[in-house]
C-alpha cells in the first residue's frame, strides 16, 4: 500500500527449462537412433529374421517417437502458458520444437525401415 510502511514482496523467480521440453527432446533423439536400427536390421538381417528383428525395434522407435511428440506438444503448451509474477516461468520452446520434430522423424524412419524389411522379405 502506497504511503503505510506496509508493502507486498514479490520474489522474482528466475525461468526454468520446462523438463518436458527436455524430455521430448531426448525421446525424440532416441527415436531416430533407433529407427536406424529398424533400417539396418530391415535391409541386412536376411529373410524373415530380419524382418522380425525390425518389426520388434520399430514398435520400440514407433512408442519412442509417438510420445516424444506427445510430451513436446505438452511441455510447449507448459511454455506458453502465462504465469503470475510470483510462479515459476517456464523456457525451452525451441527444445520442445525439436524434440516434436526428432520424434516425427524419429517415426517416419521407423515406419519407412519396416516397409523396407517387408519388401525384402517378400522378395
Amino acid at each position: 500500500m502506497p504511503g503505510t510502511p506496509f508493502a507486498m514482496v514479490h520474489l522474482d523467480v528466475p525461468p526454468v527449462t520446462s523438463g518436458l521440453a527436455v524430455g521430448s527432446l531426448v525421446g525424440g533423439i532416441i527415436s531416430i537412433l533407433v529407427s536406424f536400427l529398424v533400417i539396418c536390421f530391415g535391409a541386412v538381417g536376411g529373410g524373415a529374421g530380419g524382418a522380425w528383428a525390425a518389426g520388434a525395434f520399430a514398435a520400440l522407435g514407433g512408442l519412442t517417437g509417438a510420445g516424444s511428440i506427445v510430451v513436446g506438444l505438452l511441455g510447449w503448451r507448459q511454455i506458453r502458458r502465462p504465469a503470475p509474477p510470483p510462479a515459476v516461468r517456464f523456457t525451452g520452446r525451441g527444445l520442445a520444437i525439436a524434440g516434436i520434430s526428432c520424434g516425427g522423424i524419429g517415426l517416419l524412419l521407423s515406419l519407412l525401415g519396416v516397409a523396407l524389411a517387408l519388401l525384402l522379405a517378400l522378395t
